[in-house]
């Protein structure tokens, strides 16, 4: 028999739009896990921006870049960005350095705001950046969207300050230290300097260009990578490469003490 059709209650109508509301917030938070998701279907290893003549004037201090955005990160929604220090002798015009910086996993740029009065009184911008997840592709999963995420953050950085192309640096602490020492000789085309604090293992995903100088520094109370995988084994592997590789041992944790990193930013400079 067939159903007499009429006008629907007003209650039943609310709860049809209350279950269409419900499906539509599914709907979005499925939009971001995806989002979040760290996949590629083919690995992307090579940063293709070089250093280009400033077409956009930005004022010195610290900046956020403004490319990220909400990811969904270990069940929580949060802002992936990054931030850019400019230091005030770039009204000057003259070619700075560059040092591109990583945080470890689990962490994010805003950890790193102690380093820009250092890079004030050193003349060096500063360019950290969050990993689009927990922490950088490669360590986790495969080689991309970290990638072209630090392309698009240093092309945005070359756009607006006059960087030196003679000191492109990329260091990081802890994973950011081991992704550096990957994806860094992979490009060593572009970055001609590379900083690792309290490093672990992480081979380079494709063939290694260039000779980047390279600094790795270590804090002996470290309670995470130990010490003496950085002194017998990433270091002598570095040199037996043929990298020129400073090593720095310090009494210190899992960090990036200011002290250590005064010496970082003056190993920049020599």
């Amino acid at each position: 028999m067939d159903q007499v059709s009429g006008p629907i209650h007003p209650e039943k109508r609310r709860n049809m739009k209350n279950r269409i509301t419900a499906v539509g917030l599914i709907l979005a938070a499925l939009g971001l896990a995806v989002a979040g998701c760290r996949t590629s279907s083919q690995e992307i290893t090579r940063i293709t921006t070089r250093p280009t003549a400033q077409i956009i004037k930005m004022e010195p201090g610290e900046h956020p870049l403004g490319l990220g955005g909400l990811r969904l990160v270990n069940r929580d929604v949060i802002r992936r960005d990054g931030l850019l220090y400019i230091p005030r002798i770039s009204e000057e015009g003259k070619p700075l350095p560059l040092l591109v910086w990583l945080h470890g996993g689990g962490g994010n740029c805003e950890s790193f705001r102690y380093l820009f009065p250092i890079a004030e009184d050193f003349k060096i911008v500063v360019l950290a950046l969050d990993a689009r997840h927990n922490t950088w592709d490669g360590i986790d999963n495969s080689f991309g969207p970290d990638v072209e995420f630090i392309d698009a953050a240093v092309k945005h950085t070359f756009d607006r300050v006059h960087i030196d192309p003679t000191r492109i640096v990329l260091g990081g602490l802890s994973d950011g230290a081991s992704y550096a020492l990957a994806i860094g000789r992979v490009n060593g085309d572009l970055f001609t300097h590379l900083v690792a604090v309290a490093p672990g293992l992480l081979e380079p995903p494709a063939s290694v260009i260039g000779n980047p100088r390279i600094l790795v520094a270590h804090g002996t109370r470290d309670n995470v990578y130990h010490v003496a995988g950085s002194r017998n084994f990433i270091v002598p592997g570095l040199k037996k490469a043929g990298y020129n590789v400073a090593y720095l041992e310090f009494d210190g944790p899992h960090w990036l003490p200011s002290p250590i990193a005064a010496q970082v930013f003056k190993w920049i400079m020599e």
